[in-house]
């Protein structure tokens, strides 16, 4: 059915067209060999059909010729069922092919073009023009049931195809292409498969923003040189495939803001440079695939992925882009691969975000992201540490932003406590760490104090009790007792008072001093082991001051972590 109606339209053109072919005589020499070998379908070439350096007469051939014969020719001269194809012509004139409708091939190849040719809202099959010279290409609103090819061609004023629609490719490959006073090509709202572009010069840049493709953008080693800001302007993409701009050099911003890539953004071994602007921009893009930067990529200027959605991350530290250079704000993404996985290295890459851009003095997203990718890793120790350095840094931040002095200084000094005792609740288990320190600690004092005798029983009856008091008395000498009279002492020469009480059979029922059980008993409000309430530092006996100063720092301390180490558990100290 369709290509009924196909015919019947070619049909309809041929007879509308009011040109003759003896409007065209006398006929050039190179358009009697066109006409003679027209029917059999084997003409393809002018001379050796390579590109003409100068308007040879055996190889110039009319553009209002050759769109008569693009058109259906005439009974008699009519063109292949392959279409028109010519190889090696010097095509004078301008060749005008505006809002017509070509139902076969048009191969001008090698050709060189006097004026640009003009398919302005024309209906064609597929456009061949490879490694022919043209001083443009005028093709806005152009249809194609294929593609385009201008692989080897040069291009002196740009191409446009602004709001065209092709069925095939759009293939410049090795093309070069210029436009001084815009883009070398101009793809708005541009319809199509592919953009190939690999190898290709765009001097000027290329202008793809609202285009569709239904697979791939690939520019692959071509060179982009812009004369303004973007050299690829491809903002609202809509790529069904990947965008490849491996091994690339590119002189301006390559946007690809609201972006939606359904393959790969590969910029490995890519060169943009545009110092004091965007090098790539991605932001509010979404690449579902893998973004590529590696080997030897090198960007001068800004990476901005704020806002944006990605697959995997493929990088290389040596081309991450310079300190200040990076945004990273509300980006997403999976995971990375083939590239650094280590909380120490990532947390560089995080520091070379510029959030002073944006007006802000700290992005905490930036930091939850790399975290919550880190624990899906399986690296749960660098997700704790992403969040550690986020919340030291947020609480400077916070620190920065207050006003007053004073309340400046006691955040400084509760955010520090915080930091060393929970990791800003990010570590609860370094309060527990310091219980345990404590505990130790308090062993190694009241284990001394014991030694030095500067532990004494707290009770009251125990300590008016003569098996105590006598005890601080030497054998040799003799006191008043109030209850017994006048007493001799019990403690022998050299002994405390407390190894002289453990002696006595009055002291066999009093509980044993455990320095272990006693630290513990000090530290932990809510254990009681029975210590605390029988033994004491005694301050008037050597080491007893220290011993008695250090039990009510313990006492103070193990209430203080004990609290700490709750609320690091319960999230109530954590910034959000």
């Amino acid at each position: 059915m369709t290509l009924d109606w196909s015919l019947a339209a070619e049909a309809a053109a041929w007879a509308t067209s009011t040109a003759r072919l003896d409007d065209f005589r006398p006929l050039l020499p190179a358009e009697e060999e066109i006409v003679a070998g027209l029917q059999s379908g084997s003409f393809d070439r002018l001379g050796d059909g390579s590109l003409p350096e100068e308007p040879d007469p055996a190889r110039i051939v009319r553009a209002s010729f050759l769109r008569f014969l693009i058109l259906g020719g005439e009974p008699g001269c009519r063109p292949h069922e392959k279409g028109v194809l010519v190889r090696g012509a010097w095509i004078a004139g301008a060749l005008d092919l505006e809002a017509c409708r070509v139902f076969r091939d048009i191969g001008l190849t090698d050709c060189r073009f006097e004026a640009a040719p003009v398919l302005r809202a024309a209906i064609i099959n597929r456009l061949f023009l490879d490694g022919s010279r043209l001083p443009g290409l005028q093709a806005e609103r152009l249809e194609a049931r294929g593609g385009i090819y201008l692989r080897g061609a040069e291009v002196e004023t740009g191409i446009d195809l602004d709001q065209a629609r092709l069925g095939g490719n759009l293939e410049c490959d090795g093309a070069i292409i210029s436009n001084r006073g815009g883009y070398a090509l101009l793809g708005r709202s541009l319809e199509v498969r592919n953009v190939l572009l690999r190898g290709a010069t765009l001097r000027g840049g290329a202008n793809l923003s609202g285009a569709v493709l239904a697979a791939d953008l690939d520019a692959t080693g071509a060179s982009i040189p812009a004369f303004e800001r973007i050299a690829l302007d491809a903002d609202e993409l809509a790529c069904r495939g990947s965008v490849a701009l491996r091994n690339a050099r590119i002189g301006g911003e390559v946007r690809l803001s609201r972006a939606d890539i359904g393959g790969d953004l590969d910029c490995s071994g890519a060169t943009v440079e545009n110092a004091g602007g965007a090098a790539v921009d991605v932001s509010r893009g979404v690449v579902a695939g893998a973004f590529f930067l590696r080997h030897g990529a090198r960007l001068d200027g800004t990476l901005a992925l704020t806002g944006a959605s990605i697959g995997t991350i493929h990088d290389e530290a040596d081309c991450w882009p310079k300190p200040g250079q990076l945004l990273l704000n509300r980006c997403r993404y999976g995971a990375f691969i083939d590239g650094p996985v280590d909380a120490e290295s990532r947390l560089a890459w995080l520091a070379r975000q510029s959030p002073e851009s944006g007006g802000e003095d700290f992005w905490p997203q930036p930091y939850e992201q790399l975290a919550a990718v880190f624990r899906e890793m399986g690296h749960g120790e660098d997700a704790s540490a992403v969040l550690v350095i986020k919340e030291r840094l947020q609480r400077r931040a916070r620190r920065g932003r207050t006003e007053s002095r004073a309340w400046r200084a006691l955040l400084f000094v509760a955010d520090g406590i915080l930091g060393i005792t929970l990791g800003y609740g990010r570590r609860p288990l370094l309060a527990v760490a310091w219980l345990v320190f404590c505990w130790f600690a308090g062993v190694a004092v009241f284990s001394h104090a014991e030694r030095q005798g500067a532990m004494m029983p707290n009770s009251a009856v125990v300590l008016r009790a003569p098996e105590w008091t006598l005890c601080g008395i030497a054998r040799d000498e003799r006191r008043p007792l109030v209850a017994s009279g006048l007493s001799q002492g019990l403690g022998e020469q050299g002994e405390t008072q407390l190894a002289c009480f453990r002696r006595q059979w009055e002291a066999s029922s009093y509980p044993a001093f455990s320095p272990w059980m006693y630290s513990l008993d000090t530290l932990l409000p809510v254990l009681d082991m029975g210590q605390r309430s029988f033994w004491r530092p005694n301050p008037a006996k050597p080491g007893g001051r220290v011993a008695i100063g250090y039990f009510y720092f313990h006492s103070v301390v193990g209430w203080a972590l004990s609290l700490l180490a709750v609320a690091g558990f319960s999230g109530l100290v954590k910034s959000s």
